[in-house]
């Protein structure tokens, strides 16, 4: 970053505050009184981000230059020496400055409670997660393979006390904010997961490489395939730790936030799945290349094996894991993670028909012993076997679906997969009717017809069978639904107020009871003891550290029949249900 590209982000940053205040000023109605303290809170919390970034950068350029030991603190870079000693001295300070006003106010309960502050506390913690871990990781991993960079470790280092210091902001009991407060950890080991199964997957991939390939010494000239391996395992351990450390530690993997099931959902099942199964159809590929078609030399083909067992090995670990996390988490988000894996499985095996279509259609235009011709089928097959038993377990097409189970995630999967199966149907269509028309009305066009369809045409297909089989679902879903007499909705609003697993309690009552759900969070640091219940309520009363159960929430809620209903969870798994008059 340039001095000049500072001075004019100081310069727009000025023209915001003081447009900011003009504006306030001139129209001094009530709205604008209400609005300012949340404009002052961003103003200055934007102002503490940049210059606590711009100050770190200054510490961890000087930091650098003395780790740096037998050169010279300028060594010809004296615009470099001048901008850290501007960065440190300058930034630093008014940085310091800002904090302790802000951390003056932290203790207010409308500061702590405020979102800027929360989106403050979550946001630096992040980044400077993000930059110290891949900093330090980074230098270290350099340090194995031999070299010393010591700006990524003084960066690392400088970045790894901001994240202590908000760390500790982000904990403490009288200043620390109210919301936001579980962003931070559960991107934090979001990002860690992402480390540590990419380092897995190389330092892994470079080994099962190694010994299929037979080399005993190096890998390349004058780097040994040790190193490699060594670097990768720094990786792997670093973003282990992270996630370990977040998850486990910071009791991420309790949450029932939407947050924490988006990275569940995304990173755990999704990631998990397309790793797995591309590393699994690469792995077969390869196998069978290697024994029906050995056109080239064998050290070619075997090239991605390693890389290709590493992945289908960590994605499916990685898959499994989560898989179970979901399970235990709530239903539906067992539901969604057998969803996604049926539609990763679904893309892998429409892809498989649609390529077969496409080799087939080739022995028409070339001998099938050609060796694209049958390195294309032989792709396809591998797609086909891996993605097709997947997505028989997963979505189990021969097992007739209850009408309860005929859940909202099901429905906008049918129709999420029939309407791009179509549209890429619909596209592939009108590809394969140009070429069909440019090759009877352009004559000097070479090659046969068939070689210019074929793509487009096993595309086609793949994506129609799998519109027109969805489109069939859904209608029978639909069909039975329309047939099965609905519930009775005994409720008509429910008030629930929790603290522990407070999302998947309210997505339990709405499942169960079909009524609007108003939630509303409890304090528990001022809830000492549970009250007894009056009598006629419905109460567990079985201590924990957690919520009730969704079993034990959906039985207190059965039988209960009123206009409006207040619910009570906690503390641990006590319920109180609560008929209220009106």
């Amino acid at each position: 970053m340039g001095i000049a590209a500072v001075v004019i982000v100081a310069l727009l940053v000025g023209g915001g505050i003081v447009a900011v205040v003009v504006a306030t000023r001139a129209t001094p109605t009530s709205g604008d009184a209400a609005a300012a303290p949340t404009v002052r809170r961003l103003i200055v919390l934007v102002l503490l981000f940049a210059l606590v970034v711009i100050g770190v950068i200054g510490v961890a350029g000087l930091l650098g230059r003395l780790l740096n030991l037998g050169s010279e603190l300028v060594a010809g870079d004296t615009a470099g020496l001048a901008r850290s000693l501007a960065f440190a001295l300058i930034g630093g300070p008014l940085a310091g400055l800002l904090w302790w006003l802000v951390w003056r106010r932290a203790g207010m309960a409308a500061e702590r409670r405020s979102l800027a502050w929360g989106l403050y506390v979550a946001g630096m913690s992040v980044v400077s997660l993000v930059t110290f871990a891949s900093s330090l990781l980074s230098a270290v991993a350099n340090l194995a393979g031999g070299a010393w960079h010591p700006q990524e470790l003084a960066t690392g280092l400088v970045w790894a006390g901001i994240w202590v210091w908000h760390r500790w902001m982000a904990r403490h009991p009288e200043r620390g904010p109210h919301a936001l407060s579980a962003v931070a950890p559960t991107l934090s080991a979001a990002y860690g997961l992402i480390l540590g199964t990419g380092g897995a997957v190389t330092a892994l991939g470079v080994l099962l490489g190694t010994a299929i390939r037979g080399l005993a010494a190096e890998g390349t000239v004058g780097h040994p395939w040790w190193r490699s391996v060594l670097e990768a395992l720094v990786w792997a351990a670093g973003g282990a730790l992270v996630w370990w450390w977040h998850w486990v530690r910071a009791g991420v993997r309790h949450n029932h936030d939407r947050l924490a099931h988006v990275a569940i959902a995304v990173l755990g099942i999704l990631g998990g799945a397309v790793l797995a199964i591309a590393g699994a159809g690469i792995t077969l590929y390869v196998l069978l290349r290697l024994a029906f078609d050995p056109g080239e030399p064998a050290a070619r083909i075997l090239a991605p094996l390693g890389v290709a067992i590493a992945a289908a090995a960590v994605g499916a670990l990685v898959w499994a894991y989560h898989d179970r996390v979901a399970a235990e988490h709530s239903p539906g988000l067992a539901r969604t993670a057998r969803l996604i894996a049926s539609g990763v499985a679904l893309v892998a095996t429409a892809s498989g028909v649609g390529v077969i279509v496409n080799s087939l259609l080739a022995t028409f235009g070339e001998p099938l012993a050609g060796s694209g011709a049958r390195a294309l089928l032989l792709g396809g097959i591998s797609s086909l076997v891996v993605g097709g038993p997947l997505w028989w377990l997963s979505w189990k097409p021969a097992r007739s679906t209850a009408p309860a189970e005929h859940s909202a995630g099901r429905r906008i999967y049918l129709i999420v997969v029939f309407g791009l199966s179509a549209v890429s149907a619909l596209i592939t269509l009108l590809v394969l009717g140009f070429r069909l028309f440019e090759f009877a009305l352009a004559d000097s066009l070479g090659g046969a017809l068939i070689d210019r369809v074929r793509a487009p045409l096993g595309l086609f297909v793949a994506t129609a069978l799998v519109a027109a089989y969805h489109f069939s679902v859904w209608r029978h879903d639909s069909s039975a639904k329309a047939d099965t007499p609905s519930r009775r909705r005994t409720i008509d609003r429910v008030i629930l107020v929790a603290a522990a697993d407070a999302d998947m309690q309210k997505s339990v009552v709405e499942e169960c009871t079909g009524a609007a759900v108003t939630l509303l969070l409890r304090d528990d640091a001022v809830v000492e003891s549970a009250a007894l219940p009056p009598e006629g309520t419905t109460t567990n009363s079985s201590a924990g550290a957690a919520g009730p159960s969704p079993e034990q929430l959906a039985e207190a809620l059965d039988g209960v029949s009123a206009k409006r209903v207040l619910v009570v969870t906690g503390p641990g798994a006590a319920i109180r249900v609560i008929p209220l008059k009106g």
